[in-house]
């Protein structure tokens, strides 16, 4: 076992070991942040765990759970949250089994930004760690006003915290707090019980950037409340240039009879080649 794990069992029954349990990051709150970000490959995943990024999520596809197996092998000692598709679950029983399949891939939480109250209590009653997600939910944006921050009136400040005392309520024990004034978390944070994850929106009991952000790994823009720590998107651009000029280099080697050369080709022996001319010319004189 890994120093600073624990072991546990995963609804699947397999015992597996993971840094941090629900009840762990409970005990934290208001004592000091973890750190979160959410991979979109392997490699990305296996480099946060190494680097200490302390819990995760994934988006999580029913359709291609392999995907999320995969990921999970890659941090397999990361509290990892899957956020689960909206389309996948039109029901209660359609939740509560996302949920369960989730779970049983190594999910230590689940999440869905757009589920409303039944789904969420649903879940969280069935014994499934289950969060919520207030202020900037994207996928909700039109209720909102688009992407802008959620909180600055005072009607939306006081929805927040009233949103947060629902989701307290009905069983979850985090919520991602998305792009709402600092301030604001400051007050809402400390009179919770619910684990907040704060994306853009000040000091959270988790600070929560998308990988692509912290990597530099996209062309951008990049959304305000992230900052970037690489610029993968320009070492990819390198590398892509690399790729097209070595094709480029290829074609002329070709063109100039430069490819292929001796090293690089096998020769028979000269009693095989004088042997098969004469065949082959002894076989043109017979037809």
């Amino acid at each position: 076992m890994k120093k600073n794990t624990k072991k546990i069992m995963t609804v699947s029954g397999e015992y597996n070991v993971r840094n941090f349990t629900v009840a762990d990051i409970q005990s934290l709150k208001g004592k000091r942040q973890l750190t979160k970000t959410i991979p979109f490959s392997e490699e990305e995943a296996e480099a946060a765990e190494t680097a200490g990024i302390e819990t995760l999520n994934i988006r999580h596809n029913p359709e291609r759970p392999e995907i999320s197996k995969a990921i999970r092998a890659a941090a397999p000692n990361t509290f990892m949250s899957f956020a689960l598709p909206m389309q996948s679950a039109k029901s209660e029983y359609d939740a509560l089994k996302l949920s369960f399949d989730a779970m049983e891939l190594g999910a230590d939480s689940v999440i869905c930004g757009t589920w409303g109250v039944k789904f969420i209590e649903a879940v969280a009653h069935a014994g499934i760690p289950t969060e919520g997600h207030i202020g900037l939910v994207p996928r909700r944006s039109t209720w909102t006003g688009g992407f802008k921050a959620v909180g600055k009136t005072v009607e939306q400040a006081k929805k927040l915290y009233d949103d947060i005392k629902i989701l307290e309520n009905i069983g979850a024990w985090a919520v991602e707090v998305e792009v709402i004034p600092e301030n604001i978390m400051a007050i809402l944070s400390p009179q919770t019980s619910l684990i907040t994850s704060s994306l853009g929106s000040g000091v959270g009991d988790i600070q929560f950037l998308f990988a692509e952000d912290i990597l530099g790994n996209t062309k951008g823009p990049y959304p305000r409340h992230s900052k970037q720590y690489a610029d993968l998107y320009e070492l990819k651009q390198r590398l892509q240039q690399t790729r097209i000029n070595a094709f480029k280099n290829y074609i002329k080697d070709v063109k100039d009879n430069k490819f292929p050369y001796k090293d690089v080709t096998v020769s028979a022996n000269e009693d095989v080649v004088n042997a098969l001319e004469k065949y082959t010319e002894k076989m043109k004189n017979r037809i």
